[in-house]
C-alpha cells in the first residue's frame, strides 16, 4: 500500500477553484487500489472542514522555507510513495521531497499560471515529474509547448462538478434581490485586477442593448470590484447591474437556478468550474471559445461557446430562446462530469504511474 504525500495552497478549509480541485482530487485518490492514505500539507486552510476517510491534513504551513521544510519531515513517511503537487507554484520544493523520498511525483496544472514558460527552475522541476495532470486540453497544450517532457506523461483530468448542484426552485431567492419578473444573467467569479479576463465589462457593455427585463447579477469579491462597479455607472446601467459579493454554497446554488443564463466570457480559463455549476443547477452557459473554457462547455454540446465577435448576438439568442429543460441538462452535465465519473478517472490517472 502506498502513502501520498500532497502539497498544496490549499484543499480543505481553502477558497476557490483550485482548492475544489485539490479536494475533489484527494478524495477520489484515497479510494483508488494501493493508496493507504494521503497526508495533505497546505499553505492556506482559513475555513472550518471535514476530511474524507483516509484523509489527514496537517495545519497550513506559514513561510515558504517552513513549508519546505515540513514537508520533507512528513516525506519520511510517504517514502517511495506519491507527491502530489497541486500547483505549479511549489513544483520546485515537490521535486526535491519526491527525489528525497525516492518517490514518484504527480504535477497538477491548472490555468494562466501554467500557460508560458515559468522560469528554470520550475520547468526542470515539472519536467521530473512521473505525471502531469492538466485540467483541460488547452492547458495541456501549453504545457507541452515549453516542458521538455514525454507527451504520454501529460494528460487531461479536467474537473468536477458535486452533487449539490441540482435544479430546483429559487423563487424565493429571486424576490429576496428583486428580481421578479427580470431575466437575469449571471457572473460568479473573483473580482481580482489579476483576474480581469473574466469579461464582466464585456456582459455590462451589452446591457444598452438588451430590453430592460435584463439584469446582471455578479457574485464574488476582490480588489477589482469597485472598478468594474465604475464601469457600469459610466455605461450608464448601474441600476440594472447587481453586485451581491461572496455568498455560501446554499444561497450559490439557488442564484445558479434562478439564473435565465450564465455568462463568463472569459479570455483566460483553464477550464471554468462554475460553468458546470450552472449547468448542474439547471441553467444555460454562455461563454467563449477561447482557452479551457471550451471542454467546460463541451465544445458546444452542453454549453455555448461563442466567438468574440458573435458572442452579444449570441446572448441576446440565448435570452431569446429561453431556459432549456433544467433536469435534461443538469442529467447530461452530470453523466460527463459528476463525481462518479471524476473518480473514475483519478483511479485511471493513477493507474497511469505503473506505466511510466
Amino acid at each position: 500500500m502506498t502513502v501520498m504525500l500532497a502539497l498544496v495552497p490549499d484543499a480543505f478549509g481553502g477558497r476557490g477553484g483550485i482548492a475544489q480541485y485539490n479536494r475533489d482530487f484527494l478524495s477520489a485518490a484515497v479510494t483508488a487500489p494501493g493508496i493507504e492514505r494521503i497526508e495533505i500539507l497546505p499553505r492556506h486552510a482559513p475555513d472550518a472542514f471535514t476530511l474524507p476517510a483516509g484523509l489527514r491534513q496537517a495545519a497550513p504551513g506559514e513561510s515558504r522555507i517552513g513549508y519546505v521544510l515540513r514537508a520533507l519531515g512528513m516525506s519520511l513517511t510517504a517514502k517511495r510513495g506519491i507527491v502530489f503537487c497541486g500547483h505549479i507554484n511549489l513544483v520546485p520544493a515537490a521535486a526535491l521531497v519526491a527525489r528525497l523520498s525516492r518517490s514518484r511525483l504527480i504535477v497538477q496544472t491548472h490555468g494562466i499560471e501554467a500557460w508560458d514558460d515559468p522560469g528554470k527552475p520550475y520547468r526542470r522541476a515539472l519536467e521530473k515529474a512521473d505525471l502531469v495532470l492538466c485540467v483541460s486540453r488547452y492547458t495541456r497544450a501549453r504545457v507541452l509547448s515549453w516542458a521538455a517532457i514525454a507527451p504520454e506523461r501529460v494528460i487531461v483530468l479536467p474537473n468536477t462538478v458535486g452533487p449539490t448542484f441540482t435544479p430546483g426552485d429559487a423563487s424565493a431567492l429571486r424576490a429576496a434581490w428583486g428580481l421578479a419578473g427580470k431575466r437575469v444573467l449571471l457572473t460568479v467569479s473573483r473580482m481580482d485586477a489579476r483576474e480581469r479576463y473574466k469579461g464582466h465589462e464585456r456582459i455590462i457593455a451589452t446591457l444598452p442593448s438588451l430590453p430592460g427585463d435584463v439584469v446582471y447579477v455578479v457574485l464574488g469579491e476582490g480588489n477589482d470590484t469597485d472598478r468594474i462597479k465604475a464601469v457600469a455607472r459610466d455605461a450608464g446601467v448601474a441600476d440594472r447591474v447587481l453586485f451581491k459579493g461572496a455568498v455560501g454554497r446554499d444561497m450559490l446554488i439557488n442564484a445558479y437556478r434562478m439564473a435565465d443564463l450564465y455568462v463568463m466570457p472569459s479570455t483566460g480559463e483553464g477550464f471554468g468550474i462554475a460553468f458546470l455549476e450552472a449547468m448542474a443547477s439547471g441553467t444555460p452557459a454562455l461563454g467563449l471559445a477561447v482557452a479551457g473554457a471550451t471542454d467546460a462547455l463541451c465544445d458546444g454540446a452542453l454549453g455555448t461557446a461563442a466567438s468574440e465577435e458573435a458572442f452579444a448576438g449570441t446572448l441576446a439568442r440565448l435570452l431569446a430562446d429561453g431556459k432549456p429543460d433544467p433536469a435534461g441538462l443538469s442529467a447530461a452535465v452530470t453523466a460527463r462530469f459528476g463525481s462518479k465519473t471524476f473518480t473514475a478517472c483519478t483511479h485511471s490517472a493513477l493507474g497511469r504511474l505503473a506505466q511510466v
